[in-house]
């Protein structure tokens, strides 16, 4: 939550049923934005090597959530000329939230599609539902193994046949984020496995170094930050698309970087916040728009992760201006090949106005949403209000959410289903913003999914927009490579996401101390990467493949796709 946390709000100390809580602003405001158009969810995957047995998974699931009794709660029904909405907590689950999907070569593909359109309903406790799949082999439901290699199973053993599994939480962005998401997975691994649980470490905030600021200074802080050029479909189109696209992508992690003080200089968020800026400045570059300020909202979360981790929207948004100091620098960053010069300067401004921003603190949608949601008019009035100032903002809304879990500092051990070999997220991509970067790390690898509103973006031009991301990526892990130092310790972890929103930590902004970066044993991909694309680094299509090595030169109707990438459609 992003109110004061109550006893309701912690650990197994809730009352029982029949209590309720006030919504806090960041609630009160997505339940004032709730669109069927555009559902407001936020989807968590955890792939595991092995199966689960369903009546320990729905056992260990119901003991998770009594266990953390503030996510078992439904909105209190009401008139419009009520004062407040309120959540009621219900001490036991009002339906069994644990669905086993139909299995089938596209199983995972569908329940992608489900939670980026069906979306929980508050009415019902937990606002949240667990669908299991399992997927035949060593690649995802309707993805063919590579070529050249054969089919891999458990743990990469290379055994075709195996069976693995993936655990896909839908949640109800309106009551709960990802780091509250994670929390109870995490939970759920510990009843099913019997192990006890490790302490996680809580976020760490180290004073920030140089001058303080809010993400921004002079007239780049002030300005209309550019938007996302939408793509060449007629408006007519665009104006009927409905829902979200969503594409994943696995990149390696960056080597860890040499400190100077002892700080790192940036850190892997920092590295996502600059891909996602040079990510938008080539598109919008492409489609004919000018350069201009990229504004980019970062969830900050600065909650313990241990079992006593409060429930809920617990993360604070900042807006962080991405904005080079030397005015030289726009035309270096947007050429065919980014000037790795430019990429530092714009990593190290990054890095010194992130650090500023996770160390202080402020409201978390800002001072305006406070009066918004101040029980002095009917929650009808404030609804309408809270929508026209929505639309009236509009135009200085931030270009793209950027949320950053880090390293995943839960085990997620299931027992003899295995350990997570991955796990991935998305935060709602609605409009005006439409597009939403989210990232965590398992196993040193960096899991990154891009989605982004139908309404802005087809599913080409989203995959053309994944595979810059995953070019400017790879553009900061140059720089960090050549600047890293593999004998010395490691950078802080990097925190973020809050709003699922949702920092190199957990959806929602996550320690700095959580995310560290690779070990200086994990071998550095970055240069195999930039040579071979196609080798490493591979997006995955929700049910389907999708082919990175192809060129795409141009996304749209008119442009040329080769028949693979007409045939790769992205949830």
């Amino acid at each position: 939550m992003t109110s004061s946390w109550t006893a309701a709000g912690r650990g197994t100390s809730t009352p029982s049923g029949g209590v309720r809580i006030p919504f806090p602003t960041t609630d009160e405001v997505s339940r004032h934005c709730v669109s069927d158009d555009e559902p407001e969810t936020v989807h968590i995957e955890v792939h595991l090597p092995g199966r689960l047995d369903p009546a320990r998974l729905r056992t260990a699931f119901r003991r998770a959530l009594l266990t953390h009794p503030r996510v078992l709660i439904r909105e209190v029904p009401g008139r419009r000329h009520r004062q407040s909405f309120a959540w009621e907590l219900t001490g036991e689950p009002d339906s069994d939230p644990v669905r086993f999907a139909r299995p089938g070569p596209d199983a995972l593909g569908r329940a992608r599609a489900r939670a980026l359109t069906e979306c929980p309903s508050l009415a019902l406790s937990p606002p949240m539902r667990l669908e299991v799949i399992e997927v035949d082999g060593g690649t995802a439901a309707g993805e063919p193994p590579e070529a050249g290699k054969p089919a891999t199973g458990l743990a990469g053993t290379g055994l075709a046949g195996t069976t693995r599994t993936v655990l896909l939480l839908t949640m109800h962005h309106t009551a709960l984020d990802a780091g509250s998401g994670l929390r109870v997975l995490a939970t759920t691994a510990e009843q099913y496995g019997g192990s006890a649980a490790l302490p996680v470490p809580g976020p760490v905030r180290p004073a920030p170094w140089g001058p303080a600021g809010t993400g921004g200074t002079g007239r780049a802080g002030c300005a209309r930050p550019v938007r996302i050029a939408p793509d060449s479909r007629p408006g007519p189109v665009r104006a009927r698309a409905a829902g979200n696209g969503m594409l994943q992508a696995e990149l390696p992690v960056p080597p860890r970087v040499g400190r100077s003080g002892g700080l790192a200089p940036w850190t892997v968020n920092d590295q996502l916040l600059v891909a996602a800026t040079l990510m938008v400045g080539r598109w919008n570059v492409s489609r004919g728009r000018p350069a201009g300020p990229v504004r980019i909202t970062m969830p900050v979360d600065d909650r313990p992760r241990g079992r006593e981790m409060p429930m809920g929207n617990g993360t604070r948004l900042v807006e962080v201006v991405m904005t080079s100091e030397d005015p030289r620098d726009p035309d270096l960053l947007l050429g065919e090949r980014p000037d790795l010069a430019a990429v530092t300067r714009l990593l190290r401004t990054t890095a010194r106005r992130t650090r500023a921003l996770k160390s202080a603190h402020g409201a978390p949608l800002g001072p305006g949403t406070g009066l918004l949601t101040a029980p002095l008019l009917p929650v009808g009035l404030r609804g309408t209000l809270t929508r026209g100032a929505r639309r009236a903002a509009a135009p200085w809304t931030s270009t793209v959410l950027v949320t950053n879990l880090g390293r995943v500092p839960y085990a997620l051990d299931f027992g003899d289903a295995g350990r997570a070999t991955a796990v991935w997220f998305s935060a709602p991509a609605r409009m005006p913003r439409g597009l939403s970067v989210a990232a965590a790390s398992t196993g040193g690898r960096l899991h990154v999914t891009l989605r982004w509103s139908r309404a802005l973006l087809g599913d080409a031009s989203g995959a053309y927009l994944t595979s810059l991301f995953e070019q400017a990526f790879s553009a900061t892990s140059q720089v960090t490579r050549s600047g890293s130092n593999t004998w010395g310790a490691g950078p802080e972890a990097d925190v973020l996401e809050a709003g699922v929103p949702e920092a190199d930590a957990l959806e929602a902004g996550a320690p700095e101390a959580d995310v560290p970066e690779a070990d200086a044993s994990t071998p550095d991909l970055t240069t195999a990467n930039a040579e071979a694309p196609g080798d490493r680094r591979k997006a995955r299509r929700p049910g389907g493949p999708h082919n990175r090595d192809a060129l795409c030169p141009d996304p749209t109707p008119s442009g040329a796709r080769s028949a693979r990438q007409n045939h790769a459609r992205p949830s």
